[in-house]
């Protein structure tokens, strides 16, 4: 891989300025909270790699449950925030579980911490399961994430035997063919493609076969289920089919009808599946 810094002079500036500005997640702050949607919350703190603390909302159970709720941990995708997922959050609230929602690094309200990357969120996903571990709230783990988030979830799962269920929404099924489509929307030729893709894993520090959803998927030993938009324009649905069919597993798919990328209202309102599968796993 040495001979990648080199090759990089070779490329023109703008694509040189694209490509460290597609490190840079844009930081979007919260302006709400959950009480502000009539859920019981308490701020915490949840500190991750090198102790870097990430922000965070634990929203208790409607019904009391004591400390034995299941917990359903939510992981909001590229650009996004805690605040964007209060709506898939509720009814999983209503339901009975607690949820824990935080902010990964350099996005919302928690600290910068150099480039965002897909393995970044699942080891901020992990710290959040530490720390439901050291605060001693019992009850099964359920980890839901989107677009990168879902990603980052899988692969959090496949390293770890204290989760009962997957809830992976809109995630890709390869970074390099995902990362491929939006390059190729600028024009650039073939050859310097390939050049930022390797580049691009040289940063992250992981080869991408083994962080591929695709992949991680036939190492993840609870039941998952990949639910993905009919519409949507950023990860085709295509996406899902091909995870859910590279391994014999305990996979389930759900197609919401008619939903984009980022259509939470369409989620949310066929949030019921989600619950049900959450319902399920974390049964005794």
């Amino acid at each position: 891989m040495s001979w990648i810094l080199p090759a990089l002079l070779l490329l023109p500036p703008a694509a040189l300025a694209v490509l460290h500005l597609g490190f840079r997640a844009p930081r979007r702050r919260e302006r709400n909270n959950p009480s502000a949607a009539g859920m019981r919350y308490r701020e915490v703190v949840i500190p991750t790699v090198r102790d870097i603390p990430l922000r965070g909302w634990l929203i208790e159970p409607r019904s009391a449950a004591g400390g034995d709720a299941p917990t359903v941990v939510i992981v909001h995708g590229w650009g996004a925030n805690m605040e964007l997922m209060l709506p898939l959050a509720r009814p999983f609230r209503d339901a009975g579980f607690r949820v824990l929602l935080f902010d990964a690094r350099n996005h919302g309200s928690s600290p910068r911490d150099g480039h965002s990357s897909m393995p970044k969120f699942a080891e901020d996903a992990e710290a959040a399961l530490n720390w439901l571990n050291g605060a001693r709230l019992r009850g099964p783990r359920i980890l839901v994430g989107h677009s990168i988030g879902a990603a980052a979830v899988l692969l959090a799962a496949s390293r770890r035997r204290d989760v009962a269920g997957v809830i992976a929404i809109a995630a890709f099924a390869h970074p390099a063919r995902l990362m491929a489509r939006g390059l190729r929307r600028l024009h650039l030729p073939g050859p310097v493609i390939r050049l930022i893709l390797r580049y691009i894993e040289w940063v992250i520090g992981h080869d991408y076969d083994d962080i591929a959803p695709e992949n991680v998927i036939c190492r993840v030993h609870c039941p998952v289920l990949l639910a993905h938009g009919t519409a949507d324009r950023v990860i085709p649905v295509s996406d899902m089919d091909r995870i859910a069919h590279c391994c014999k597993s305990n996979i389930r798919t759900f197609r919401v009808e008619g939903a984009d990328h980022d259509s939470v209202d369409l989620l949310t309102a066929n949030a019921d599946r989600l619950v049900d599968f959450a319902r399920q796993v974390s049964s005794p």
